[in-house]
């Protein structure tokens, strides 16, 4: 690995049963996101998919690329910068910006986003992980 060099990337299609699910696993019930009548009336005009739900395809695309590594030491900071709705088909990606050695290994830094079909940034940020050994 070099910097300059892609993560995995993963693409996923946002669907109302997932969403459904989601808020299920995670008590989140926020009319916005299972009320279709709630949401007509709000800003997005329609269901939104639960943030946390989306930025979890950051932590699969790093998983996929560092493995257990990842899962020992990784570290994500996102910003939200628009929804993605049932519907959206939405890609993760990212890059390595740095590469620094470490006394307990090498710290590998990246930017780190999630676009919907469209190219439209819904979520941005960095994310880091230490690989030992």
């Amino acid at each position: 690995m070099k910097e300059g060099d892609s993560i995995t990337e993963v693409v996923k299609e946002i669907t109302s049963e997932q969403v459904l699910l989601y808020a299920k696993a995670s008590g989140d019930f926020n009319p916005i996101h299972v009320d279709a009548k709630f949401a007509e009336g709000s800003q997005f005009g329609r269901n939104i998919a639960h943030g946390m739900m989306v930025a979890a395809s950051i932590s699969e695309s790093m998983s996929l690329t560092f493995g257990a590594s990842w899962h020992a030491s990784g570290k994500v900071k996102i910003r939200f910068r628009s929804p993605a709705y049932p519907g959206d088909t939405v890609t993760a990606s990212g890059q390595i910006k740095k590469i620094l050695p470490l006394d307990e290994g090498t710290e590998i830094r990246c930017s780190v986003s999630v676009t919907n079909q469209a190219g439209e940034a819904i979520i941005s940020g960095t994310s880091s992980v230490i690989i030992t050994g």
